[in-house]
């Protein structure tokens, strides 16, 4: 499943934090394409380096740190699609504090796991899904815009969001398992997606503007 837009409603101000927080990824991936995989493992994170207490520079760099164009891409539409609605909510300098606390939250997610690792942790998904989660919690009933994957085709309906965000949590979570299960050292950093998503759904409400604290949420 491929989100595209929230069908029910629209931010009521241009989300800059959200549009300057992808203008960076972009700026920065464009800097990796240049720079090679020095320029990666330069600014990735490794578990074991923050144990010891080296590169914590690393914690912020690498979450605007992506592996190829397919990451960069999927991270970006995901952001773009959820980021909006909820920088409306809290405002532009509280989403950014929040969005940074979710990579925050998602980074120490994944070095708790594996603090022996060695392998490269990089990439916005953890934040990403801290926004995902704030989204769920606030919007559940709200209808995403998503194509749907059918072999060859490609219809796009209207998917309740606690739908399309709780399938998408609960693959993290399996995943995750499967992973624990085969003792694996390196691909997608599953945990970092389930802390961030956590922390989200969890937080989230606490960065929101007064005004959107009282009453129920639809």
């Amino acid at each position: 499943m491929i989100p595209l837009s929230d069908a029910d409603r629209r931010p009521l101000r241009f989300p800059i934090t959200t549009a300057t927080i992808i203008f960076v990824n972009v700026l920065i991936f464009i800097l990796e394409l240049q720079g090679g995989d020095a320029f990666i493992t330069r600014w990735s994170l490794l578990p074991a380096e923050i144990i010891a207490g080296r590169n914590w520079i690393t914690i912020l760099s690498s979450m605007f740190i992506h592996a190829g164009l397919v990451h960069i891409l999927g991270n970006m539409l995901f952001f773009w699609v959820f980021g909006p609605e909820i920088e409306d909510i809290m405002g532009p300098a509280r989403y950014l504090v929040f969005y940074l606390l979710g990579g925050l939250a998602a980074t120490l997610g994944q070095v708790i796991i594996n603090p022996i690792s060695t392998v490269p942790s990089l990439g916005a998904s953890g934040a990403i899904a801290a926004v995902m989660g704030a989204f769920l919690i606030k919007y559940p009933r709200d209808r995403i815009r998503t194509v749907l994957l059918i072999g060859w085709f490609a219809p796009v309906t209207l998917v309740p969001s606690i739908v399309l965000v709780g399938i998408w949590f609960l693959t993290q979570v399996f995943s995750e398992i499967g992973a624990l299960a085969q003792t694996q050292s390196g691909g997608v950093a599953y945990m970092a997606h389930i802390c961030g998503f956590i922390f989200g759904a969890v937080l989230g409400q606490f960065f929101e503007k007064s005004r959107y604290r009282v009453g129920t949420h639809m």
